[in-house]
Formats: C-alpha cells, sequence, structure tokens
C-alpha cells in the first residue's frame, strides 16, 4: 500500500501561498537566427505566401512581427532556429518573384530570452518587470512575444547572458533566494 494514497491532493500539493512563484524560470536560446523579409507588398495574402514557402522548405518558425510601411509594403522578421538559415535563403531566393519582395537579411547574432510562469495571467506589473530590468542592463529588445504564462524578447546574443541574469534578480529567482529553475534550449 502506497503511503500518499489516503493523502488528498492538498497534502500531496499544498498551496503555497505567497510563497508560490509568479514567475517559475528563465529561458534562454543562443541558437536562433532573425530574418527580415523586406519590401513585401502590403496587401491580404502576402505573409501566407511567404510563410506557406518557408513551411515548404520544412522551416519553423517562432516569433513573427510585421511592419508595414507608408510606401504600400511591408518588413516580416521572423526567428527561426540558426540551423535552418540556408533553407530560408534558398527558398527566398528560390521564391522571389512570386513574393516579390525587394530584399532579406539573416541575422544569427541573436539571441531569445523568456520568462515563463502561470502566475503570469494573474499579476499585473510583469512586463514592466521584464522590460525595466533588460533596459537597466542597457539591453536593447529586437524583438517581443508573450502568450499567457511567457513574455519572451530577441536580444543581441553578446547580451544574452546579461539578460538572463538581470531577469532572474528581477524575478527574485537568483539562486541564493529560492530554488531557481533555468531552461536552456529552444524553448520553442
Amino acid at each position: 500500500m502506497n503511503d500518499n494514497q489516503d493523502k488528498s491532493m492538498g497534502d500531496l500539493f499544498p498551496d503555497l501561498g505567497q510563497e508560490t512563484p509568479v514567475i517559475s524560470g528563465v529561458a534562454h536560446d543562443g541558437s536562433e537566427t532573425l530574418a527580415t523579409v523586406r519590401g513585401v507588398p502590403d496587401e491580404p495574402g502576402m505573409a501566407a505566401k511567404v510563410f506557406k514557402c518557408l513551411a515548404e522548405a520544412n522551416v519553423n518558425i517562432d516569433m513573427i512581427v510585421q511592419a508595414s510601411a507608408s510606401t504600400g509594403t511591408a518588413d516580416i522578421s521572423f526567428t527561426l532556429p540558426g540551423s535552418a538559415a540556408a533553407k530560408v535563403q534558398d527558398a527566398l531566393f528560390a521564391n522571389q518573384d512570386e513574393l516579390g519582395y525587394a530584399s532579406f537579411d539573416v541575422n544569427p547574432n541573436v539571441g531569445k530570452v523568456a520568462v515563463v510562469g502561470v502566475g503570469m495571467k494573474t499579476h499585473s506589473g510583469l512586463a514592466s518587470k521584464f522590460f525595466q530590468a533588460l533596459s537597466d542592463e542597457g539591453i536593447n529588445v529586437l524583438m517581443i512575444s508573450t502568450s499567457e504564462i511567457r513574455i519572451a524578447a530577441l536580444v543581441p546574443l553578446n547580451q544574452l547572458d546579461d539578460a538572463v541574469r538581470a531577469l532572474h534578480t528581477a524575478y527574485g529567482l537568483d539562486a541564493d533566494k529560492v530554488e531557481a529553475v533555468v531552461y536552456g534550449g529552444t524553448g520553442r
């Protein structure tokens, strides 16, 4: 017989109240690449065409930002695993006539840092703390992505470790304060 059989879920997983961390960890990935397709015609269906081209090349896309210009064009930026950069370049070159873009560039010198935690759904001020911590370290944010339980930013690769440390401190995850959870890898 198991000793835990007679215990309730509350006994096995007690509510820690104020001790429950709102942010439970910091994730980071230094293997990301940022690609930007510039001067895409700003019309319905163009983003679909760009991402269909990349899907057919079997490229996994993560963060996406589109910015329109007053000239009737748009720039579409997205992140991908660095190992897929050559596939992106080949696919975009092969489809330039169909996509009608002006140019594209690929930047491998970026990294993604994110804070994760289920408490984000019910606590305000977490985004402010995230961006203030990066700002205090002089770290420029290149791209932002959020969900109910995650805030992620793309930053210069040479500042990724500083970003991780700044966010650990900002959210009270330093090892001498609580048991810190650090995630490395893709975070996808």
